[in-house]
């Protein structure tokens, strides 16, 4: 059969409008936001590729779902089915719903992790390194080295360097290590997959020094595609049965039901641990509400049930990855440097080789994506030294993150290949003069999470 497009697994049913500020509008906008792309109101976003959470389309049964939303306060039909659909993938025992993955992980480390502990990662997410930090912990990235080069083209840069994983643990000790954490897919890194034969070896090591293993589990089914497409031993595997694979390999997980529970909102925490799922339980009552809705309403239950239903058809996948690598192709085929090989809910472009000119503290990943909303009206997020560089104690530059990286996270079942070609349109325009682009300087920030609030000058 000859080759053909992959085409959207779905018709549309409704549509919303798109705003389409001219280039004055949105020079106002970007002042007004201090040059934080967070900052902006949504109506002056053209192509809104800030975050894939939260944010992408929902199914006509997810709808359906909602309206069967069993809102009691206690033991609401909807959470059990949401239960369910949870066990089934992930074969744990204690699920934990909450409003959004960071609940998770604040719960889980308030109960796992004190000060002075370190929490290896692949590479720890925004929210999920802030949350460690938070409670005096170290959140130590062990990437494997070819993950922090944007150009190298592998099939699993996301997966955890072992060598250091377990030098890390010789280091401090076991007892100041209290859990693993494995992110997949690897987001910080570029949205880079791991494979099932790391996860053992992470097992393993885990096993041998008596750690629990939890999973960051976001993008799992995306994970578990690339698995299929790229590990040899897989092809033939159905994505669930991958799913549940890597599952068991972990002691627990974290997810936010935003990613690949194709949902508005919501997250759950899943573990095999009763007493530690107890410690996490009256933490939830505490902050989030009653164990069987945890910050969320029955509709919004249903919702991530059938999403996580959803989300393991191969035809849904298929054009997911496909229309990603779709937008990276296009761009870097123009030249512009992006992390290879493109990831599977993201392009990340390379704004360190696109813009040598501009020093980490001047923000060179910052710069470029306020120029793509200049040029286009195109939001991304900056990954770089923004989100993840540290403020030097003596008020010199910032200690800079280890890529420079501009994220355009494309949301599920949202845009169609005409929104995409644009987008390379735009990335493509701005890469033509980068010669021309300069840095910023910050002028105001917050002490946790400061790129989402942060205010900057241009130079």
């Amino acid at each position: 059969m000859p080759y053909r497009t992959i085409i959207e697994p779905f018709r549309i049913h409704s549509v919303q409008a798109i705003d389409l500020p001219d280039a004055e509008e949105r020079e106002e906008a970007l002042r007004q936001a201090g040059f934080n792309l967070f900052g902006l109101h949504a109506d002056h976003v053209i192509i809104d590729l800030l975050t894939d959470s939260g944010t992408g389309a929902m199914s006509s049964e997810q709808w359906a779902g909602m309206m069967r939303g069993d809102e009691s306060y206690a033991g609401s039909r909807s959470f059990y089915r949401f239960e369910s659909i949870v066990k089934d993938i992930t074969q744990m025992t204690q699920v934990i719903p909450t409003h959004q993955g960071r609940a998770a992980e604040r719960i889980l480390f308030s109960v796992m992790v004190d000060e002075g502990d370190v929490v290896p990662n692949n590479t720890h997410f925004d929210t999920t390194r802030a949350n460690v930090e938070y409670r005096g912990a170290e959140a130590r990235d062990l990437v494997v080295p070819e993950g922090r080069d944007p150009a190298i083209d592998l099939p699993f840069k996301g997966n955890m360097d072992i060598d250091a994983l377990r030098a890390t643990i010789e280091e401090v000790g076991r007892d100041r290590v209290p859990l693993v954490m494995v992110t997949v897919t690897n987001n910080s890194g570029g949205g880079q997959p791991v494979s099932l034969q790391n996860l053992r070896d992470v097992r393993a090591v885990c096993d041998e020094y008596e750690i629990p293993l939890f999973l960051d589990a976001c993008r799992f089914a995306e994970n578990a595609w690339f698995i299929k497409l790229r590990e040899p031993g897989h092809e033939h595997r159905t994505p669930a049965e991958i799913a549940r694979e890597m599952f068991s390999l972990a002691d627990g997980c974290t997810m936010s039901a935003k990613k690949d529970g194709l949902a508005n909102i919501g997250g759950f925490l899943a573990l095999n641990d009763d007493e530690i799922a107890a410690r996490c339980r009256n933490l939830l009552i505490l902050t989030e509400g009653f164990p069987t809705y945890g910050g969320m309403a029955g509709y919004d239950l249903e919702a991530v049930a059938q999403g996580l239903a959803e989300v393991l058809d191969e035809n849904y996948l298929r054009y997911r990855i496909r229309s990603t690598a779709y937008l990276g192709e296009k761009v870097a085929a123009a030249g512009v440097p992006i992390v290879q090989p493109p990831g599977g809910h993201a392009i990340y472009l390379d704004a360190k080789a696109l813009l040598p000119h501009i020093p980490p503290h001047e923000y060179p990943a910052q710069s470029l994506a306020v120029e793509l909303y200049r040029n286009g009206g195109v939001r991304g997020v900056e990954i770089g030294t923004v989100m993840f560089g540290r403020p030097s104690p003596d008020g010199g530059p910032d200690e800079p993150a280890a890529m420079e990286l501009v994220r355009l996270a494309i949301p599920r079942r949202t845009y169609t290949q005409s929104h995409i070609d644009y987008v390379a349109e735009v990335v493509i325009d701005v890469a033509s003069r980068a010669e021309s682009l300069r840095g910023l300087r910050m002028v105001e920030q917050a002490p946790w999470l400061r790129h989402f609030t942060a205010r900057f000058e241009p130079l």
